[in-house]
């Protein structure tokens, strides 16, 4: 058996800025758009009442992957992450092992790169005050990408005042109430998504939605009627309509499949985005593994390059 490189968190960190994370993700949706890049439903395997963990793989080029990652809310009380796990990268041609990465960089990553992915096909033209809600590693990430893709000053919002005053400090932005976020021209909710964030008299006209913790069945982090009530995006209908921010106000009739845009059509010029000033857009990101190897392709590509060392195993 060859040799297996190994990336931890910070190597993983170190391969990848947020500025080539949004570059690949982007060209990940137009590749799963034109199907070159493929992908089955992700599984989930439920823990109660401590959380789940998801199996994600994808295939896109010479490459295949595979993601097995946890969503564990309790750990916060073991002073543990929230999200852990490995993504295993294969070689398509061959099968081959040829690395594996930790997952929880790639995701908060992917989930950063994806957040100002959105905005730029979103949001209104003017935009450029960011309202975070939930500043957890995740929140940090979108945060940063929300940056480097030109947007900010910033409202950075979590219940660990602390914590939102540690991201404000190294961006320069601000830390505030979750009323001060959400006024915001671009507000990404990055919570756990298991209590309501966004009512219905919290839109304005001309915001954008990014809704990035109900990534399961059973979370929301807007009310139905706050879905109901905006134009209506999604990174894949397949994921978000049985366990994203849309599933609530789908099983209950208020949405249908035909006002739901992929995102990947908008970006590929196939579908309109905003459809005019007064408009309240709102994406569910449910996270794709297309997204995840997109991070670990680029990674791979600056080890193999030289530009970051890596553990090497044999198995």
């Amino acid at each position: 058996m060859p040799e297996l490189h190994v990336l931890d968190r910070a190597a993983v960190l170190a391969a990848v800025t947020p500025a080539v994370a949004i570059e690949v993700v982007r060209e990940a949706f137009l590749a799963h758009h034109r199907g070159e890049w493929v992908m089955p439903s992700k599984v989930y395997l439920q823990v109660p009442p401590h959380g789940d963990f998801r199996a994600m793989p994808a295939r896109g080029g010479d490459l295949a992957i595979l993601k097995w990652i946890s969503s564990w809310p309790s750990n916060a009380a073991r002073g543990l992450p929230s999200v852990m796990g490995v993504v295993i990268v294969n070689d398509a041609r061959t099968s081959e092992p040829l690395m594996m990465l930790d997952a929880g960089a790639v995701t908060a990553l992917r989930t950063g790169a994806v957040a100002a992915i959105a905005a730029q096909a979103l949001a209104a033209p003017d935009a450029r005050t960011v309202g975070i809600v939930g500043c957890g590693e995740h929140g940090a990430w979108v945060a940063r990408c929300m940056a480097t893709a030109g947007y900010g000053p910033g409202i950075c919002h979590d219940p660990r005042p602390e914590v939102a005053e540690a991201l404000a400090r190294e961006l320069g932005w601000t830390a505030g109430s979750r009323t001060d976020a959400l006024a915001c021209d671009v507000i990404c909710c990055v919570t756990p998504g298991f209590e309501v964030v966004v009512d219905l008299g919290d839109l304005k006209p001309g915001r954008h939605l990014n809704m990035l913790g109900a990534d399961g069945p059973g979370k929301a982090e807007a009310t139905t009627g706050v879905v109901a009530s905006c134009a209506l995006f999604c990174d894949e209908w397949a994921q978000a309509s049985h366990g994203g921010e849309l599933t609530g106000a789908f099983e209950a009739g208020l949405i249908q499949r035909e006002q739901v845009t992929d995102l990947g059509a908008v970006l590929a010029g196939e579908a309109t985005g905003r459809r005019g000033p007064e408009a309240v857009t709102l994406f569910d990101s449910t996270g794709l593994a297309i997204q995840d190897l997109a991070i670990a392709a680029a990674a791979l590509g600056v080890f193999r390059a030289g530009g970051v060392e890596a553990q090497t195993v044999r198995l």
